[in-house]
C-alpha cells in the first residue's frame, strides 16, 4: 500500500473516531436536565444580555449539531437539540457559540483572521483539486505545484481555526460559571462535550496537512 493511501485511510479513521466521540459525548450530556432548568437558547440569551450583546439574536435552525455563530448577520444559531433542551450538552454548545459572538464584538485577532481567510479557503477547497487533476491528466508538474500552493490556504484556515475554537470553549467554561448556568457536577459533562467537539477541529487541521503530504511525498520520491 502506498504512503498516500496509508495517510488518507488514517485521517479518515481519525475523523470518524472524532465524530463518534462527539456524538457519544453529546448523547451523554443530553440525558439529564440541568439544575437551572435553562434551555440552550435561554442560557445563550442570559449570557448575551449579561455581556452587553442584547442586539445579537438567538435563532433555531434545523438538524442536530448544526449550531454556529454567523458573523455576517451577527446571529447565534442553535440546532433544535440545543435550542429547546435544558441539558449540559445544550448549555455547553450554546455558550460556546456565544463565545464566538463575544470574540466578534471584541474584535479578537484570530477571529478576524479566520473570517478574512474563510472566503478564500472555501474557493481553495475545491480549486486546488481541479488544478491537481489538470496537472495529473496533462502531466503538467506546474499545475500540481499550483494546486499545492492553493491548498496551503485551506491548511491556513484549519490552523487558524484552532485558537478561535479553543478560546470560544475557554470562554464558555468561564461564562457558565459566571452566570451559574450549571452546577460543579454538570460542568464536568459540559467540559467533556466541548473537548470532544474540539477534537474534530484538531483532526481537521492535522488531516489537511497530512493530505498535502500524501500528495507531496510521492512527488519527492516517497515509496511504499
Amino acid at each position: 500500500m502506498s504512503i498516500t493511501w496509508i495517510i488518507i485511510i488514517a485521517m479518515v479513521g481519525a475523523g470518524l473516531a472524532a465524530q463518534a466521540w462527539v456524538r457519544s459525548a453529546h448523547k451523554k450530556g443530553s440525558g439529564v436536565r440541568v439544575s437551572s432548568g435553562l434551555t440552550g437558547a435561554q442560557a445563550a440569551r442570559v449570557v448575551l444580555d449579561g455581556e452587553g450583546l442584547a442586539s445579537v439574536p438567538v435563532e433555531r435552525v434545523p438538524g442536530q449539531l448544526s449550531d454556529h455563530y454567523d458573523p455576517r448577520s451577527r446571529t447565534v444559531r442553535l440546532s433544535e437539540s440545543t435550542f429547546d433542551h435544558p441539558t449540559p450538552a445544550a448549555i455547553a454548545i450554546a455558550t460556546h457559540e456565544v463565545g464566538h459572538a463575544i470574540q466578534h464584538a471584541q474584535a479578537s485577532a484570530f477571529f478576524r483572521l479566520r473570517s478574512a481567510v474563510a472566503p478564500a479557503a472555501m474557493v481553495a477547497q475545491w480549486g486546488w483539486f481541479a488544478l491537481l487533476m489538470v496537472g495529473v491528466l496533462l502531466g503538467a508538474v506546474g499545475f500540481v505545484w499550483m494546486a499545492i500552493a492553493v491548498y496551503l490556504i485551506v491548511i491556513a484556515f484549519h490552523v487558524v481555526t484552532l485558537p478561535v475554537e479553543f478560546d470560544a470553549s475557554r470562554r464558555a467554561g468561564q461564562l457558565m460559571q459566571r452566570y451559574q448556568l450549571v452546577t460543579a457536577g454538570e460542568a464536568q459533562q459540559t467540559k467533556t462535550v466541548l473537548t470532544a467537539a474540539a477534537s474534530t477541529y484538531v483532526v481537521a487541521a492535522i488531516s489537511s496537512v497530512a493530505l498535502l503530504l500524501a500528495y507531496v511525498l510521492p512527488m519527492l520520491g516517497g515509496r511504499e
